[in-house]
Formats: structure tokens, C-alpha cells, sequence
């Protein structure tokens, strides 16, 4: 009987994705003589592996089973997840399902507004559920683009990075950055699957952009942290930024991320000479206020 916590059919589609990823031989089994039907691991052969009956193993792809915690734990040590992909893999369990989700609208909190405002020469924005884009500075805007003129509705990062083309061209390696958010935007899929904005958000990316909807069938999944962005501005140039995340105490949703550059390099000057271009831009102030 399949479970009503909405998430089986999706932990089904997750399983699947990854176990066509891997080979027999990267598990140890032996590649059967003659041209396998199926790309990847067969069921029967994850099933071997966690030591389970097959029947079990494809009722839970099939969404019409519920799996313990301690398969669940096999299963990411048979298909090699990572951190990220275990943490999304139970997510999609129903373990947390019984956490309220909040659904009111988000504003950014008071001292997270102060601190974008401080931060005079270091391109800053705080992200929402979805990725929605809370607020950030006038940096942040010269970096990015003027946030203002996008309507609320709109205003969501991976919506951007999809769909707006100024965007897009800031990005050498737009596909990679592309796949990262979505995976991100993955993991907030299976934290509240029953949100209706992030649906919507899904579905209309869906439609729109052929790369969204095959990356998306793909189930990757990531965390957020810090790392690197490579960025061609049309003002300053090449750009290389670390980007880092604070997350406010008052709410665990609302990540600030701040984008940085080592001091002495090419990027630091430029992110200086960017400042200045947007200081001479205050007649007409990019503000999310």
C-alpha cells in the first residue's frame, strides 16, 4: 500500500536515477556476457547488493513501500551517495514529513538588511525558500543585474539563471552553475514537496527551458556551502569570487551570501573599480526597498 506522505512516487524516480548511473564493475559484480537492456544497475542487482528480495526493492521504486531506516542507510552505501544525496534520500523517506513547513510570505530580517548595507564594496543578497531573492545591496545589483525592476513574483534565483539573459552571459560556465542551483533547488523539493510556489516554479521552468526539464528528471541534488564563481561582468571583466553563506538564527531559510575576492588580485580590483561604477550610478539607486 503506498504511504501518504506524497514523497514514495519521488524517492521511486531518485533510486532509479542513480542506480542507472552506476556499473556493475564499479560495484564489484559481473558484467552478464551480451547487451544489457537497461543502463546501469539492474534492480535485481541493487537488490543483491542490500541484501534484500528484489520484490521489495522494486515496490519501493514503484512507490508501494515504505523503506526502514536501515535499508534506507544500505541503499546509500549500495549506490554510492554522498552526503547530500543520503540527507535528500531521506527527506524523500517521509521522515521529516511530519515537520511543519512554513508557508507564510518571507521578508528579510532587520539585522540581515543592516548588514547588506554595510557591506559597501562586497556584492551581497539574501535567499529565501526557493531561492527566492529576499533583498541585497547595490553591489550585488551591479554585479548581477538591477533586481528592482523584476517583479516580486519573479524574483527568484534559479528563475534568473534560467530564464534571464543578462544573467546567463555573466556565466563562462553557465551549465555548471545551472545544474548546481537546480540541484539546490532539488533539496528544497523534498524538504516541503507540497509547496504550491515551488510546483509552480518547477513547472513553468519546465516548459520553458528543455535543459531545466532533463536536468531536473535527473534527480541530482546538492548542499549549500561555499565555493567558487567565475564570472565575465561587461563592465569590469573576469571575475573570480569565493561565495559563502551565513544563515540568520531567527530564520533557517533566509541564507545571506556574500561574494568575495582575495586581496592583491585582479578580481579584488575589480571589485573596487565596480564599486565606484555603482557609486556614480546613485542617481538612480538600485534598492530593493
Amino acid at each position: 500500500m503506498s504511504s501518504s506522505n506524497g514523497h514514495d512516487s519521488e524517492l521511486g524516480a531518485f533510486l532509479k536515477a542513480r542506480r542507472t548511473e552506476l556499473s556493475p564493475a564499479e560495484v564489484g559484480l559481473p558484467d552478464s556476457a551480451g547487451r544489457r537492456r537497461v543502463k546501469g544497475l539492474r534492480r535485481e542487482e541493487v537488490a543483491l547488493l542490500a541484501s534484500i528480495s528484489p520484490d521489495y526493492y522494486t515496490r519501493l521504486e514503484q512507490g508501494r513501500r515504505q523503506a526502514s531506516e536501515p535499508v534506507l542507510d544500505t541503499l546509500a552505501r549500495v549506490l554510492r551517495l554522498d552526503d547530500g544525496e543520503r540527507a535528500y534520500m531521506f527527506e524523500l523517506s517521509g521522515r521529516d514529513a511530519a515537520r511543519p513547513r512554513r508557508r507564510t510570505t518571507q521578508k528579510v530580517q532587520p539585522q540581515l538588511r543592516r548588514l547588506l548595507d554595510d557591506l559597501s564594496t562586497t556584492p551581497a543578497v539574501v535567499l529565501g525558500r526557493r531561492t527566492d531573492i529576499l533583498a541585497w545591496n547595490a553591489m550585488a545589483a551591479a554585479l548581477f543585474t538591477d533586481f528592482a525592476r523584476i517583479p516580486e513574483k519573479k524574483r527568484n534565483f534559479v528563475r534568473l539563471v534560467f530564464c534571464e539573459p543578462a544573467i546567463r552571459a555573466l556565466y563562462p560556465d553557465w551549465e555548471w552553475v545551472a545544474q548546481m542551483t537546480l540541484a539546490q533547488l532539488r533539496m528544497e523539493a523534498a524538504r516541503d514537496p507540497k509547496d504550491p510556489r515551488l510546483a509552480e516554479l518547477v513547472g513553468e521552468l519546465s516548459l520553458q527551458d528543455p535543459d531545466f526539464r532533463r536536468w531536473w528528471g535527473a534527480h541530482r541534488v546538492a548542499t549549500q556551502g561555499s565555493g567558487t564563481k567565475t564570472l565575465n561582468h561587461p563592465v569590469v571583466g573576469p571575475l573570480t569570487l569565493d561565495w559563502s553563506f551565513l544563515t540568520s538564527t531567527d530564520d533557517p531559510d533566509q541564507q545571506l551570501i556574500t561574494l568575495t575576492a582575495e586581496p592583491g588580485t585582479p578580481s579584488h580590483d575589480r571589485l573596487r573599480i565596480l564599486a565606484s561604477w555603482a557609486a556614480q550610478t546613485a542617481d538612480h539607486p538600485i534598492s530593493d526597498r
